[in-house]
């Protein structure tokens, strides 16, 4: 061989020794599952930042009852009511008070005498500038018990109006006229969109169900609930969640990017700690990105108990239930999920537990709403249907911390947590937080191979004291001074190591500076 050929063959054995090298550093970096967290908000309903837990916790937190908030008591309401649909539209002007937030509640008005999937069925909105008081506009669109001065905003197509589940499309390219989608209909319908400019006035978007149900779909009937869909950023498609029977209550998941062409089901599977979670019927899903972290969809979800009485014949005479509708409970179980087709079950636990008294251990009662709205700066509200089949049927209300779903817990020993490796984007680390009078958090931000980054270690950080939904965490720096600047981590491969004592954690989030 001759010395070029012999130099080229060593020039060639040394770019592949090259690569090897760099192609085991990519592999390593796989390997270590380095989460690109940019300028996310995350929040500790579940274990996706976490790689160590040491005397911590996962806690999950119950919500406030805050009572009721609206009555279902007009004629074409009744004490079926039901698949509550929560909204904040930005867009609509609050005449009660101007540059305030302004909701809807859409619902199903079902009074006793009417059968399910009937034109008796109508679906009515009411609205709210706080989320506490509701009033309800007499919009004068479709006649409901004799006349027009009412709430309703579809009706006489059956059995459309018997889960129609609205949504606020936020695509950024979504035409004005169908700013606002919904999906409604029955196994025997398939499920049928609908479109509409203000949220009162709707169309179809095709005649012909858009979800229809087929002989390809092993089931042994689909859709019979509340079928919730959404423009999704994190996956920049659409995703609907909706409900199946295979022998018990489960929920399954298509996708579109037109929201006319969806995907076939799939069921959605439940874990809880990395194993199969236990099978537990699901009447409703719920499913929505929460408002604050959208790479994070929250599932308050209806688990259903049939056959499980709870009270007497006697005492739901008392209460004048609707005849049977006492011979199964439900409550609210909290589940998330980041797409693709897993539910994580953190929490087997209730959620939401039905209430004190004989009238909240009813079929069908304590079903969640859809939709998480901020009702303070420092809260957020969650709704239920609440007494069903009852004459005192009505929205009700619990409000939570902001944010405060869930926490990592440490008691007065103290303890500690340690995040998988991330890359972030930003120059501060802010915290959602509470802490007792004793109590604190200290930040510590490690390299790549686990030391502390000098100038960030646990002993540097100025303790973190009080309880706030938003306080930035700084380190002293040379010279006494304090300094809340990371940007000179920003892209690199880092682990956050949080010290805790007798202090909860909701939420973190790396930012910028306004």
């Amino acid at each position: 061989m001759s010395f070029g050929s012999k130099l080229g063959a060593l020039v060639r054995l040394a770019a592949l020794f090259v690569a090897i090298i760099c192609l085991g550093r990519v592999t390593s970096a796989a390997a270590e599952g380095v989460i690109d967290l940019g300028s996310r908000r995350e929040l500790f309903v579940d274990s996706h930042l976490l790689e160590k837990l040491d005397r911590v916790q996962l806690r999950m937190h119950e919500p406030r009852d805050e009572g009721a908030v609206m009555m279902f008591d007009e004629p074409w309401e009744g004490i079926h009511c039901g698949y509550c649909t929560v909204l904040e539209d930005e867009t609509l002007e609050d005449t009660a008070a101007p540059g305030g937030k302004r909701f809807r509640v859409y619902y199903r008005g079902m009074p006793a005498d009417v059968k399910d999937g009937t034109n008796g069925e109508v679906t009515c909105v009411a609205e709210s500038s706080d989320g506490v008081h509701w009033t309800k506009p007499k919009l004068g669109l479709f006649e409901a018990r004799g006349g027009k001065e009412n709430n309703v905003v579809y009706a006489g197509d059956a059995p459309l109006s018997h889960n129609f589940s609205p949504l606020i499309d936020t695509r950024p390219d979504c035409p004005p006229q169908e700013r606002y989608k919904a999906l409604a209909g029955l196994d025997t319908s398939g499920l049928v969109a609908f479109v509409s400019a203000d949220g009162l006035r709707w169309r179809r978007l095709r005649e012909v169900p858009v979800i229809p149900r087929s002989a390809s779909f092993k089931f042994e009937w689909m859709f019979d609930s509340q079928n919730v869909a959404f423009w999704s950023e994190a996956e920049q498609k659409y995703v609907a969640y909706y409900r199946v029977y295979d022998g018990v209550r489960r929920i399954a998941r298509s996708e579109s990017t037109d929201f006319v062409h969806w995907s076939d089901p799939v069921l959605m599977n439940q874990v809880t700690g990395g194993k199969p979670s236990p099978t537990e019927e699901l009447y409703t899903n719920q499913t929505h990105p929460y408002f604050r972290a959208p790479q994070i969809y929250v599932a308050i979800a209806a688990r259903f108990v049939p056959n499980r009485q709870a009270i007497s014949d006697a005492e739901a005479a008392a209460l004048q239930v609707a005849s049977g509708y006492h011979k199964d409970l439900s409550d609210a179980v909290l589940m998330t999920t980041r797409g693709g087709h897993v539910y994580d079950r953190t929490f087997l636990s209730s959620f939401i537990r039905p209430g004190i008294g004989a009238r909240n251990w009813v079929s069908r009662t304590n079903y969640p709403a859809l939709g998480i709205i901020q009702t303070s700066p420092t809260e957020i509200s969650i709704y239920t249907n609440a007494d069903n089949a009852q004459p005192t049927a009505h929205l009700h209300r619990y409000s939570l911390r902001l944010d405060g779903f869930a926490s990592v817990q440490a008691d007065y020993d103290g303890g500690e947590i340690v995040t998988k490796p991330l890359r972030f984007t930003g120059d501060r680390l802010d915290l959602n937080f509470s802490t007792s009078a004793v109590g604190s958090i200290r930040v510590e931000i490690q390299d790549e191979h686990r030391q502390p980054v000098p100038g960030f270690a646990a002993a540097d950080c100025v303790e973190v004291i009080g309880n706030e939904v938003d306080r930035t965490v700084r380190w002293k720096a040379a010279g006494g001074k304090e300094s809340s600047d990371v940007s000179g981590l920003a892209g690199k491969v880092v682990r956050l190591r949080l010290v805790l004592k007798d202090a909860d954690l909701y939420a973190l989030k790396f930012a910028a500076a306004e």
